[in-house]
């Protein structure tokens, strides 16, 4: 086994794992085992659980954003205002679909932020940058001039991620889609 395939490994099974269980129950011990990787490539790989776990949110952000540009890309011209409706429809609607899925346990990023606080400087790094990306697709799907719109709907992204780690299933992303498409209607103008 080569260290990519370590990597690769090690990534899988401290995803699975910490977003399972949480970061700090989970013990460096534990990832090993489940990945099957020696002890001693584990720490040539990651010297420290916070590399780890840095990697761990770095790649899931990559995919997880990816995922869902993909998804806004898709649906039409946030440009044209009457269609940035369906753009910023396309959010909820992925969202519905991750929130039903048989795993979810809400965002990542904020369980992570929510166990170890302010430290890492690493880790909080890439929490943020998560989160100033989401703002970013959000203004891009709600389209030109419109950054107030976008923060509105960050926070119903986020509350509907949130009340749906309680309760999962689909009907807060639909909540939240029926409040955008109001903020929408409104105007939601320049900002």
């Amino acid at each position: 086994m080569d260290d990519e395939e370590a990597r690769t490994r090690l990534l899988d099974a401290a995803e699975a794992l910490f977003y399972a269980e949480g970061i700090q129950a989970v013990g460096m011990d534990r990832i090993r085992t489940e990945s099957g990787v020696p002890l001693k490539r584990l720490y040539k790989v990651f010297p420290a659980k916070e590399a780890l776990v840095t990697a761990y949110l770095d790649r899931r952000d990559r995919r997880w954003t990816a995922s869902l540009r993909g998804a806004v890309a898709g649906a039409a011209d946030p440009a044209d205002p009457a269609e940035a409706v369906g753009a910023v429809g396309a959010v909820f609607a992925w969202l519905a679909q991750w929130f039903s899925e048989p795993d979810f346990r809400g965002c990542a990023f904020l369980n992570a932020y929510g166990e170890l606080g302010t430290g890492p400087a690493a880790v909080l790094d890439v929490v943020r940058r998560h989160k100033t990306e989401l703002r970013e697709l959000l203004a891009d799907a709600a389209g030109p001039g419109r950054g107030d719109l976008a923060e509105q709907l960050l926070i119903l992204v986020e509350g509907a991620t949130v009340v749906a780690a309680l309760a999962p299933g689909p009907d807060p992303a639909h909540r939240a889609a029926a409040m955008a498409a109001t903020l929408m209607r409104a105007g939601g103008g320049p900002g």
